[in-house]
């Protein structure tokens, strides 16, 4: 039995244009359940739309960053290339849903939870992180597009969760204007997830994204995740 794809409007601002990043629909399962449901996104993310249109190869980057030296994904249609941490995975041949173009996932769990994919997690957390383009942000509406777009993709994942604002910064991703934002998603007995988005203002018409979501904040997962998204550059 398949799950249906979930009813969810879209938001009428960037990133994507006329379009809020809409993260994939989970697998089968108990509605409530998506903290489960991350790691099947996880472990299906990119249930496949014919024929994707990112194209990605690889690069080394010895820049001094926490992922220096790290393969690169390297993103044509976002117009961005990003870090992939030991133990993350990208698959070029699958296609994404979505306003996304290309995609990294851990499948690492969590021992508490009990979401780790062979039932025997090892504290490292399950973690995604998703690239994607859209419409011209002006640097002036960063801030305002970025919060909300982050907390859509909570609100998405996490249905009836809290999350606190940790951080919303100014920022810049090869010399062009950006913004960041970071989450943390209460999801109540399905514990404490981790968000984080940043958006950038790549061209005069044109953004790009990186969203990034840890299953388990505060663990290495998570600190793989902001990294990944430290290390976007513009191409």
């Amino acid at each position: 039995m398949t799950t249906p794809p979930l009813a969810v409007p879209p938001p009428s601002y960037p990133p994507y244009p006329g379009h809020l990043p809409v993260p994939p629909v989970p697998p089968a399962g108990r509605p409530r359940n998506r903290r489960a449901a991350v790691t099947g996104v996880v472990a299906a993310l990119v249930l496949a739309l014919a024929g994707g249109t990112a194209t990605a190869w690889w690069l080394l980057r010895d820049d001094g960053s926490p992922l220096a030296g790290r393969p690169r994904v390297t993103d044509s249609t976002a117009g961005l290339s990003y870090a992939v941490p030991k133990g993350w995975e990208h698959d070029e041949k699958k296609g994404l849903i979505g306003a996304f173009t290309s995609s990294i996932t851990t499948k690492g769990g969590d021992k508490d939870s009990g979401t780790a994919p062979d039932g025997d997690g090892d504290g490292h957390g399950s973690g995604v992180v998703l690239a994607g383009r859209g419409g011209p942000v002006p640097q002036s509406e960063l801030k305002r597009q970025t919060e909300r777009a982050a907390r859509s993709n909570a609100e998405f994942f996490y249905p009836d969760s809290r999350t606190t604002l940790e951080e919303s910064r100014e920022t810049t991703v090869s010399d062009r204007p950006a913004h960041t934002v970071t989450l943390t998603v209460d999801a109540g007995k399905q514990g404490t997830a981790h968000l984080r988005m940043t958006v950038i203002a790549a061209r005069p018409t044109a953004s790009a994204f990186l969203l990034g979501l840890a299953q388990s904040a505060g663990t290495p997962g998570q600190q793989e995740v902001d990294a990944v998204l430290a290390s976007a550059a513009v191409k």
